[in-house]
């Protein structure tokens, strides 16, 4: 037999390990790296940088450095995170990976190859004790830990590396859809995790848990819907904690961590049903609040609710931003205050003391109109901040209408038989949601600088939605048991003929046959894909006749069954669709800007600069410029000086001056960049990073990381 002899600087590799050789892959010092080791940039979800490299006079210099191609296309949230040159992402359909960061280079690629999960995914968490370092993120319900070396689950996590979201939710939650598509925040051998949950009368509660690091073990939990003898109880109704048909008051924007004190910041989202609460009267806490958690324990701090009896859909869409600020004492003289800043789907920015919730800036509860729907009860006030003036318009008149529009006076039409104005409830004949559903803020959330400096793009959408009774199970009798359940759980997106709503982000289903089989419609219909959440809900047999519906032909997939769905809570009500206020062409029914930047000084309350952000490219083509878009993904700010942001669909990454707003770069993106970038330096050069993965807005997909660096 031959032998393969081997020098002897070979044999030190295979002593030292591949895996080791891997897990710093680029040919420089551990000081040499500048890391961008959290969601958003650290614990404090601050978007800042302390790199200088690049600055507003050279940045017009930049270049690509690398590109990564994932293996599948789709919406890209993640904001990747790098530690000691490697960078971890996500792919369109949740799979974990390493890059060598200096290169783009793939080290691993983690996924589950026999199920593809049609979700979003906003990145990972990474942990480290001393020289045991792990990754965390989730694949649908589950939290995987994953050796960073290898990309291999830790079998002493949970059950063989991964455990089950639904652990500390109750009997009641372990059919549900639950998911995270948020990075769980860290707090020495604890990771508290965001979920995200349907939003319908079937909703899973959506408690606070933090799970062991280590061991996968829930550790402890926080009952945002309270149960008896705990703070908050009195304000629902009694049985409302048994889950029959309320549920949500999650948190799924993410979370900030103030380390040295021992307190996360939780923003949480509304009860559900999202639109309409005769089911739920009372104020409903804790939905709609920022909590303050002793991390260690979960034990409520102190809250503070921005929305009573949510009938908006006005989660708060972004974790908070930890900051330090400035303000005159009672003494008159300056003092600095460690500070928690919120921004809301409504444009508003809240901000208390961080340690005792007290707020920095004037709030006042104002009265607001009443519902008259009947069985609801909405909340005689709610509580708006008298500085900072909002970053997006609040109150529509005629003179919003598009200038630009050729259906002008249809949409004055809809206009005017529609209801408006701040926190105005639904209503049966429409009412305009402004800003909408989708924010104002939304999950790529807000930058700040250690000045005190918040950066924050909103969007200027308006949403036209109407509530309407909902078909009893009588009226749907005549109905195939395929288009029923395809009436209950899919016309309020797709509508009633399928055509979709692509303004929206939803897909025609008409012929879907021709574009998808059926274990691939079927595994959506179960899983979710995007903002769909997946129907966990639905037996075996009733999705065997929806996909049959779908396909065209249910009477050879199934008989009509008496569906498991019909057991399910019912709503009394539902809307009219995730429909925005558009014209004939798919144009904002509202006049320009649809998209701003906003710099704000926090602490005084007062604007630095606004300008537009982004440009509708039908309307560039004709020379109308700087009419602003509506955008997805946050900023990134740093020391040197810019504010780096892409976000828009017309497939731009640009970079701002952070002092002035004036916009210093731009360049084209292989597909539009719908996340939040992420900065870092190896072996000298500073990296710039964003996802390109498109998919929103009716813009193209995409399946790439882009790096950018000065020559």
């Amino acid at each position: 037999m031959k032998r393969l002899l081997l020098p002897f600087s070979a044999l030190v590799l295979l002593a030292l390990g591949w895996s080791q050789l891997r897990q710093n892959p680029t040919d420089t010092k551990p000081n040499d790296y500048t890391n961008w080791s959290e969601y958003l940039g650290g614990p404090d979800r601050s978007h800042f940088s302390a790199l200088t490299q690049i600055t507003p006079e050279n940045v017009g210099q930049l270049k690509v450095a690398w590109t990564y191609a994932t293996p599948d296309s789709g919406q890209i949230q993640t904001n990747p995170i790098i530690v000691d040159g490697v960078l971890y992402g996500v792919t369109p359909t949740v799979q974990a990976f390493a890059l060598d960061a200096a290169t783009g280079k793939e080290l691993w690629k983690f996924g589950d190859p026999l199920k593809v999960w049609h979700s979003t995914s906003r990145g990972v968490s990474y942990w480290q004790s001393g020289e045991y370092k792990r990754l965390l993120y989730t694949v649908g319900p589950k939290l995987y830990a994953l050796d960073i070396r290898t990309g291999k689950p830790i079998p002493s996590f949970g059950d063989n590396g991964s455990t089950d979201l639904h652990a500390g939710l109750g009997e009641q939650a372990k059919d549900k859809f639950v998911i995270s598509n948020t990075p769980g925040t860290v707090f020495e051998d604890l990771i508290i995790m965001p979920m995200r949950l349907s939003e319908g009368a079937d909703a899973a509660p959506g408690y606070i848990q933090a799970f062991n690091v280590r061991t996968g073990k829930l550790a402890w939990t926080f009952h945002t819907i309270p149960k008896p003898g705990e703070f908050g109880y009195d304000t629902w109704p009694k049985q409302t904690y048994q889950n029959t048909d309320v549920g949500g008051a999650n948190n799924w924007a993410g979370m900030a961590i103030d380390r040295q004190r021992g307190i996360v910041y939780v923003p949480t989202g509304s009860a559900a049903f999202d639109f309409y609460g005769g089911n739920r009267k009372g104020q409903n806490l804790f939905a709609n609040c920022l909590l303050a958690l002793d991390a260690r324990t979960g034990k409520r701090l102190w809250h503070f609710q921005a929305v009573h009896h949510d009938v908006w859909d006005r989660d708060f869409p972004a974790p908070p931003n930890l900051l330090t600020v400035t303000q005159k004492g009672p003494d008159g003289k300056p003092r600095r205050i460690d500070a928690v800043a919120q921004i809301t789907k409504s444009g508003h920015v809240f901000v208390f003391d961080r340690v005792t919730g007290k707020p920095l800036f004037p709030i006042k509860e104002t009265p607001m109109p009443k519902s008259d729907i009947p069985g609801e009860e909405t909340w005689p006030t709610q509580p708006l901040p008298l500085k900072p003036a909002p970053f997006t318009r609040q109150n529509l008149t005629e003179r919003d209408l598009n200038p630009y529009s050729d259906d002008r006076d249809s949409l004055l039409a809809r206009f005017k038989r529609s209801r408006t104005g701040t926190y105005q409830p639904l209503s049966r004949q429409g009412t305009i949601i402004y800003p909408g559903l989708d924010g104002g803020g939304e999950w790529g959330g807000a930058a700040t600088d250690p000045d005190g400096i918040m950066y924050v793009n909103g969007n200027e959408a308006a949403w036209l939605i109407s509530l309407n009774e909902a078909p009893k199970q009588d009226q749907l009798a005549h109905l195939s048991t395929g288009e029923r359940l395809y009436t209950q759980n899919c016309a309020g997106c797709h509508g009633t003929e399928r055509k979709g709503n692509t303004a929206s982000g939803y897909p025609s289903l008409v012929n879907i046959g021709q574009r998808r089989d059926r274990p691939y419609v079927t595994q959506l219909i179960s899983n979710g894909k995007g903002m769909m959440p997946g129907f966990t809900q639905l037996s075996a047999d009733d999705k065997r006749a929806l996909v049959g519906f779908l396909f065209g032909d249910e009477k050879q997939e199934v008989a009509a069954s008496d569906s498991k769905t019909s057991k399910a809570p019912v709503v009394p009500y539902k809307i009219s669709g995730y429909n925005k206020f558009l014209d004939s062409k798919g144009m904002s029914a509202i006049a320009p800007p649809w998209g701003t930047l906003n710099a704000i000084d926090l602490n005084t309350g007062d604007y630095v600069w606004k300008v537009p952000l982004g440009e509708e490219p039908e309307l560039a083509k004709k020379g109308i410029r700087n009419t602003g878009s509506e955008n997805y993904g946050g900023p990134v700010v740093t020391a040197g000086g810019l504010v780096f942001i892409a976000a828009t669909k017309d497939e731009k990454f640009r970079a701002f001056d952070r002092k002035t707003g004036k916009l210093l770069w731009e360049t084209q993106l292989p597909a539009a960049g719908f996340a939040t970038p992420a900065t870092y330096q190896i072996g000298g050069k500073q990296y710039v990073v964003i996802a390109c993965g498109g998919a929103k807005l009716g813009a193209k997909k995409g399946n790439q990381y882009v790096a950018f660096a000065l020559p």
